[in-house]
């Protein structure tokens, strides 16, 4: 019989599957993801950009993919930018997002993004060798957090074929229509890559250029729907369907846990995409060296 996860998964382009955490496991993951606020130093005072300005895709951002990270709201540090001298209003609550290895450095997040729901859902979904390729603690915090602009997940983190790339977002406050929940256009993964956010070398340096290769698409607001979900909910979300997220203008937080999984199993990693692990590494793989799901 069908999985129906899997049927609504190519249907819609995402999942909602409710009470995929406990309050205890998500008061565990909020308060690691508050120990990592409190532990953000000086040195890390780096702003992360969502959209066309790429003046903040520095090298601290292209050496993130082994490390855990930290980015700041644009709008956090004093002098408006990331260089210079730096300081914050306020630290604790100027956070963008802390990445992209927590999966496999820190032992709260390693522990929920490796576990047997995890490895169950890929099972459910078909995936064959399950690698997770980068990890985010994203705050989204009350006045402060920014807006994501609509985008499809594989534009950045490319594969051959871009269908083998599955998101999950886990909800570590109650996301509403003011908080900044997600909005998604359903079936727009069945319209290919709109575009890609490639590295190359910039011509003449060995600096790393960032660039599209295409203009912002246009997509018409009349095609999104907002998806409010309660805490401890896991969305899924297919490597192709445009989702969105609104700034956050309400007294409320809007914390989430996400991760990329990438089947590896006839898909390739694309060498230009802006995330590489150092020479030598590997993605973390989900069923290496562990007993394989049981079919639901």
């Amino acid at each position: 019989m069908p999985d129906t996860l899997a049927e609504k998964f190519m249907q819609d382009g995402f999942v909602v599957i409710e009470d995929f955490l406990n309050d205890e496991e998500v008061d565990e993951l909020r308060k690691a993801g508050e120990g990592l606020a409190d532990d953000a130093q000086e040195s890390q005072f780096h702003i992360f950009i969502s959209g066309e300005d790429q003046k903040g895709k520095d090298d601290y951002f292209l050496q993130s993919a082994d490390k855990i990270s930290y980015f700041f709201e644009a709008s956090a540090l004093q002098n408006g930018d990331s260089s210079g001298e730096k300081t914050v209003k306020d630290k604790k609550n100027s956070l963008n997002k802390v990445g992209h290895a927590l999966h496999r450095l820190h032992p709260v997040f390693r522990r929920v993004s490796t576990s047997s729901p995890v490895r169950e859902i890929c099972y459910r979904l078909g995936l064959q060798d399950p690698v997770i390729v980068q990890s985010m603690y994203i705050y989204k915090n009350p006045k402060i957090g920014g807006e994501v602009l609509a985008h499809q997940d594989a534009s950045y983190l490319y594969a051959d074929p871009p269908s083998s790339l599955v998101g999950f977002w886990i909800a570590l406050d109650d996301a509403t229509t003011n908080n900044g929940c997600l909005w998604f256009a359903p079936g727009s993964h069945k319209s290919g890559v709109h575009r890609r956010f490639r590295r190359s070398k910039e011509e003449g340096s060995d600096n790393a250029l960032l660039t599209y290769d295409a203009p912002a698409p246009s997509y018409p607001a009349s095609i999104f729907r907002p998806v409010p979900v309660k805490k401890g909910t896991c969305v899924l979300i297919h490597g192709l369907v445009v989702h969105r997220s609104d700034a956050n203008v309400s007294d409320d937080p809007r914390h989430a846990f996400t991760f990329h999984v990438l089947d590896q199993e006839g898909a390739k990693y694309s060498p230009d995409n802006w995330l590489q692990l150092p020479q030598g590494q590997t993605f973390l793989s989900l069923y290496a060296n562990r007993k394989m799901p049981h079919s639901p």
